[in-house]
């Protein structure tokens, strides 16, 4: 039984703008127990509700809506990006509360996104309800999360779908990615909210009963053909950050990798994996390492996959790079076989990430903080479509950490014949927060968005491997030196967003504002006559 008291509390408490920006605060907050590593997917949909009710108490203030709207967003992002600060903290080299200060301004930035979506939800004239919650504030909300994962490079973090890949709503990502979930989500809590408010009570329970069952009928879908299984290993070194780009811990890492990919494999390992820059130097400097590294591989039919930093000389650019080496492809003459400078066999991560890999505005921002001039900061930019790793087995299309954030980059540089995905990564800069747990839940998407096995390599965690259903095949524990070992089956084929991407979300989003715009000027007009 509810308290009569305690609702009239509440009551009071939303009539006042200080009580209304509170709830929203907390509201917004909680929404990070929807993500990993809490994974409580329901939580999305009181605090929507709860938010959408509270609108409800605004009595159409545009400035008041506006505001409600900023607080709630921006605590759900502080909430969620909180991890950001430990990088800063324990590397950044400035004063605490500088490191505070600028995630707040960050969040705060990033909740311009959705704040827009929601105040802009309540500006359009003539719709009922039924049409706000339905459909126009979902189709709102997917343009914010375009623009925030576009703009100044984009951070496309915490998307609403990535909370669902254990409902039945994930099904709508091998057919309209991540986003499909996001707009099925935002449509139920739409439609919560008019149930609670006893509005169009059939209506409601029908669209939450046909996204429910559409999603369970989508995820028994069979979208790629199974290939013959290989052997694969990741081996994660759990090298310390702080000596990781020190030039004497460069020979104790390489030994470090080497000895576990020795002694750690499975017999039957076909291919091995090493993290992002597990060799933390320029390939042009450790040749002396890597090519009877090569040759001894190619020598046990092995194939082996790294992190590096890639030099050109001509250009006197760097490379956040992978390559290959061991036995390739194709190369039957022992002198060709292995890894060369030239070889065209490697990885050039394409988006980079500001402040870690390159400074906007450099020569203004290096000279504030340790924080701007962290090590390799000055990448340049690989080009955004290029050729699949290839081993003898199969192709694999790579992204580097944070590109596994862009599904859209991603789905440009696989092929149908394309049969798994690789991501390498080191999130040591994090530490023991939240952020590695989403990063390994977004790249998780990935494998359902595509249908295809995803191996995911880092330097101190989350190492795991995921089947083509987005299954965990296996992971390795956290801040440990190990290797993960599991056979795995490439898939070949395409699924239908790989094939359109976000486009039916485009035109759905075009043919929704033209309709509500269409109806308003018709509703006007029918008033006027």
């Amino acid at each position: 039984m509810s308290d009569p008291v305690l609702i009239k509390k509440i009551d009071n408490l939303t009539k006042h703008l200080y009580g209304q920006l509170f709830v929203a605060c907390i509201l917004g907050a909680v929404q990070v127990f929807a993500f990993a590593p809490f994974e409580q997917w329901w939580v999305i949909y009181p605090t929507f509700v709860g938010f959408f009710l509270l609108q409800k108490q605004l009595q159409k203030s545009t400035r008041r809506y506006f505001l409600v709207s900023f607080i709630f967003s921006i605590s759900s992002l502080i909430a969620t990006l909180c991890w950001i600060y430990v990088s800063m903290d324990l590397y950044g080299g400035m004063p605490k509360i500088v490191s505070a200060l600028l995630i707040v301004l960050l969040c705060a930035y990033l909740a311009i996104y959705p704040s827009l979506a929601l105040w802009a939800s309540t500006r359009l004239s003539g719709v009922s309800d039924t049409q706000r919650y339905l459909l126009l504030i979902p189709v709102f909300w997917l343009i914010s999360d375009w623009f925030r994962g576009y703009v100044l490079t984009g951070f496309p973090w915490a998307y609403l779908g990535y909370s669902h890949a254990d409902t039945p709503l994930v099904g709508f990502a091998p057919v309209l990615g991540v986003q499909g979930i996001t707009l099925a989500v935002m449509v139920i809590c739409g439609a919560l909210t008019l149930l609670i408010q006893k509005q169009k009570i059939g209506l409601s329970l029908s669209v939450i009963s046909a996204l429910l069952i559409s999603g369970f009928i989508l995820q028994q879908q069979q979208y790629t053909i199974a290939q013959p299984s290989i052997n694969v290993s990741l081996v994660q070194g759990n090298i310390d950050q702080n000596e990781k780009w020190k030039k004497e811990q460069l020979s104790p890492s390489l030994q470090k990798y080497s000895a576990l990919s020795e002694t750690g494999l499975d017999d039957q390992t076909e291919l091995i994996i090493w993290p992002e820059s597990a060799i933390a130097a320029l390939d042009v400097n450790v040749q002396a390492f890597l090519q009877p590294l090569s040759a001894d591989l190619a020598a046990k039919n092995k194939t082996l996959m790294t992190g590096i930093i890639g030099y050109e000389s001509k250009t006197d650019s760097y490379y956040n790079s992978i390559v290959t080496l061991g036995k390739l492809p194709n190369q039957q003459l022992p002198q060709r076989q292995g890894y060369s400078l030239q070889s065209e066999n490697r990885y050039q991560k394409h988006h980079l990430l500001p402040i870690g890999e390159f400074v906007p505005f450099e020569k203004l921002l290096r000279p504030l903080a340790p924080y701007f001039n962290l090590p390799m900061s000055s990448f340049q930019r690989g080009t955004q479509l290029q050729n699949n790793l290839q081993t003898e087995q199969v192709s694999i299309a790579a992204a580097i950490c944070y590109e596994i954030a862009f599904p859209e980059l991603l789905r440009k540089n696989i092929g149908e014949k394309t049969g798994v995905l690789l991501t390498v990564s080191n999130d040591a800069w994090f530490g023991n927060s939240i952020g590695p747990d989403q990063h390994l839940q977004i790249a998780r998407m990935r494998a359902i968005e595509f249908a295809r096995p995803l191996l995911r390599s880092t330097n101190n965690g989350v190492t795991a491997i995921f089947d083509a259903s987005g299954n965990e095949l296996g992971r390795l524990p956290v801040n440990v030196a190990a290797v993960l070992s599991k056979k795995i089956q490439p898939t070949f084929g395409q699924t239908p967003y790989q094939y359109a991407g976000s486009y039916p979300l485009y035109l759905y989003c075009l043919l929704v504002l033209l309709g509500l715009f269409l109806s308003s000027k018709y509703k006007k007009h029918k008033t006027k006559s």
